[in-house]
């Protein structure tokens, strides 16, 4: 245990530097939220005057993540700021590093002070409660074992590492690492949230949008994100000495800035009046809209591509619901990732249409991607992977409300919203595979979320030149060996080939130079 409150200046913010962090701990993880959980991270904070700052406070803390007591002491030093007192010291760290790393930062006649308590064995959280194939993974602002980012063995780099990580978030992301990246990611949008609120400017959401009541709901997932494997043939293998896998930069966050999102009490259409809510004024707006996808055989589509909508089939028509953004995309020549169809040809039957709709998550994509792109420019990996999870991880607990029961977190309940970045991101994605189909006459055998999977001959690159997110980026690239060549040439299903490639791919899972390659690895 540390020793009481001597200061070592180990780092220090900028005065106008100011943080928040998260809410308390999730319980669990939903199923699409992999390797998020910042589990050996307990913070307890509280506040005392400035007459006693380092020299008296209580003996008993809060055990929480810092957010309410931060919040509070945000809210005074905006009090003191209008009757002419100003910040007067950044964070410092005090102490004796052990397992408990005490922070303090005094603003006007106010101190806070927060304990970071690091648990020796956070490991053992992860296999036990939160485990993905009983593997040790991506542990939050502490890192990851596996890609080597985990905070050093012992007590006085591991302190100095997280003082500095901690730093890190709160100068670049303007708030503290919460108890799981999601938990991070939603301080973010908090303090926008709260700067908008008191300036008057932006668009501010205080309400869950949970998806309304359906007539005839989705299989599975509202939608999905894309899956799907061939057999390669004689054509795809002739010539190619390279199995290649392009991804998305950061494709979730890329999505999230750019699309307006709905928001407020949605309007119920059915019938003609469903189908004319579909045209406006300044395009679709933001809405579920139910209807029918025609049966892929009847229409000119690519035979080496999966399906327009994960929910299609080849031989039937399926009625069924998607969000505007996959309305859209259908309407999309088929050159462009779509199916050419008129809103006619999709036969609108019902609706739910949103009164607001505007970039809600853009100044939050903002701060993450331009953290992200000091990150790359560092060769900071473990704040680059920490920003991979928080962004990640927040969007795929949208999905569920048991992660924001808290009557303050429940406007992150947006189901909705990570169904139209996931929906944005799979059509971009097939967009690229006919602009490269176009290009270069050459087919993906896989395609798994933002990642698509190519044989290749030697020195062609199918990659988009773009260094901005969103863009192709090579992930992987290994030889075509006479092993693996046959392998691919002998499978017998889409199974085999699936084993195939990741062998192939699996000794480059964690390159150690891996500035271009995107975090995302299949799933959120």
């Amino acid at each position: 245990m540390s020793s009481p409150w001597e200061q070592i200046p180990l780092f220090a913010l900028p005065e106008t530097t100011r943080t928040t962090s998260a809410a308390p701990t999730d319980d669990a993880l939903p199923d699409d939220d992999v390797a998020s959980v910042d589990a050996g991270v307990v913070v307890a904070a509280e506040r005392v005057g400035s007459e006693s700052a380092g020299t008296a406070y209580r003996t008993s803390f809060e055990q929480c993540d810092g957010a309410e007591a931060e919040a509070e002491a945000e809210a005074e030093a905006e009090a003191e700021a209008e009757a002419g007192d100003v910040p007067t010291s950044p964070w410092e760290l005090r102490g004796e590093p052990g397992h408990v790393v005490h922070l303090s930062r005094t603003i006007g006649k106010f101190t806070s002070m927060v304990d970071v308590v690091i648990e020796p064995y956070v490991w053992t959280y992860w296999n036990k409660d939160f485990g993905w194939h009983n593997r040790v993974g991506d542990m939050g602002v502490l890192g990851s074992p596996t890609a080597g980012t985990y905070l050093p063995d012992d007590d006085l780099p591991a302190a100095r590492e997280l003082g500095r990580r901690l730093a890190w978030c709160a100068q670049h992301l303007g708030v503290l690492p919460g108890p799981t990246p999601a938990r991070t990611g939603a301080a973010i949008v908090d303090k926008i949230k709260r700067e908008r609120t008191r300036s008057g400017k932006g668009i501010v959401v205080t309400t869950a949008g949970a998806v309304p009541p359906l007539d005839g709901p989705p299989r599975g997932d509202l939608e999905p994100a894309a899956g799907w494997t061939r057999v390669p043939d004689t054509e795809d293998l002739e010539g190619a000495d390279r199995l290649v896998s392009i991804d998305q930069r950061a494709a979730y966050l890329a999505s999230a800035g750019m699309l307006e999102l709905g928001y407020g009490q949605p309007t119920h259409f059915t019938g003609d009046k469903a189908a004319a809510a579909a045209v406006g004024d300044k395009g679709t707006p933001f809405g579920l809209w139910r209807i029918t996808l025609p049966a892929g055989q009847t229409l000119s589509l690519p035979e080496k591509l999966p399906l327009p909508h994960p929910h299609m089939l080849a031989d039937q028509p399926v009625q069924t619901w998607v969000t505007s953004v996959s309305l859209d995309a259908l309407r999309e020549p088929i050159a462009d990732g779509g199916i050419g169809a008129d809103l006619d040809d999709l036969d609108i039957t019902e609706a739910w249409v949103y009164p607001q709709q505007g970039r809600v998550l853009d100044k939050w994509a903002k701060i993450l991607r331009e953290a992200r792109k000091v990150s790359v420019d560092t060769r900071d990996a473990a704040m680059k992977g920490f920003l991979g999870s928080c962004y990640k991880g927040y969007i795929g607990r949208m999905v569920n409300p048991d992660m924001w029961t808290a009557k303050q977190m429940q406007h992150h309940h947006q189901p909705l919203w990570r169904a139209a970045i996931i929906a944005h991101c799979r059509w971009r994605g097939r967009r690229v595979a006919m602009r490269i189909a176009r290009e270069h006459h050459r087919w993906p055998v896989r395609t798994v979320t933002d990642s698509w999977v190519y044989l290749l001959p030697g020195g062609e690159n199918i990659a988009d030149p773009s260094q901005a997110l969103g863009k192709m980026t090579v992930e992987k690239d290994t030889l075509l060996t006479d092993t693996l060549r046959g392998a691919l040439a002998s499978a017998a299903d889409v199974h085999e080939v699936n084993l195939a490639i990741k062998a192939a791919l699996t000794d480059n899972d964690h390159d150690a130079d891996d500035e271009d390659a995107d975090e995302e690895n299949g799933v959120l």
